[in-house]
């Protein structure tokens, strides 16, 4: 059967709305593509991550906040070197196996694993590293935006995280960007990293860093 004009331009438009309605019932798929996986997968693509970083910490009884500068390299597998300059020099290792000092001499030593400044920086690995499924077993996550600006929002659980923290909030794109954490006496701390770039490989002082 030969179709005429007028039924060739209804089938025509009938098609064109057909695809009309299945990319738009599409988009949403793709919205929701960026998940909790895909941001894990995505900040765990850089094994190694150095920059510069401005921590603030902001007390409800002091009228300005205590600024804090310094640079961190994060190397996956292996922790994070965190070497505070200003406005006192101090190198911290952040690992699976806790929090260490480097003193005088060189040498790291172990630091107390229950003091807040430990239990901050254990947070902070997580966050830089990607690992999401260990944030979950403390944490409620809600992830909003897109692979390129994106905001994770972090509540404590367990009663002992909800003692400290009212929330923690990440914000990022290829790399985390910002870290806010809230604490529910009203106090709080800001970690903007800065300058951050990927490497291939560490160099020879990292490396005897994360190894001594």
């Amino acid at each position: 059967m030969r179709l005429t004009l007028p039924q060739h331009l209804t089938l025509s438009r009938r098609w064109n709305r057909f695809l009309f309605l299945l990319a738009m019932a599409l988009l949403p798929l793709s919205a929701q593509a960026f998940d909790l996986n895909a941001l894990q997968q995505q900040l765990r693509a850089t094994p190694i991550v150095r920059g510069q970083f401005v921590q603030q910490k902001f007390l409800r009884s002091l009228p300005q906040p205590l600024t804090s500068r310094g640079d961190f390299t994060l190397a996956a597998g292996k922790g994070l070197l965190w070497l505070l300059r200003t406005p006192i020099a101090q190198d911290l290792r952040i690992n699976a196996d806790g929090i260490a000092r480097r003193d005088e001499s060189g040498a790291w030593q172990a630091l107390p694993q229950h003091t807040g400044a430990g239990r901050e920086n254990q947070l902070f690995l997580s966050v830089l590293a990607g690992d999401t499924r260990g944030l979950e077993e403390n944490f409620d996550l809600a992830l909003t935006g897109e692979a390129t600006a994106w905001k994770l929002t972090l509540t404590p659980r367990s009663a002992l995280l909800k003692q400290i923290f009212s929330t923690i909030q990440i914000d990022g794109g290829a790399l985390v960007d910002r870290i806010e954490l809230r604490e529910t006496q009203g106090d709080r701390s800001v970690l903007q990293m800065t300058g951050a770039v990927a490497a291939d490989a560490l160099t020879p002082e990292e490396q005897r860093a994360f190894s001594d």
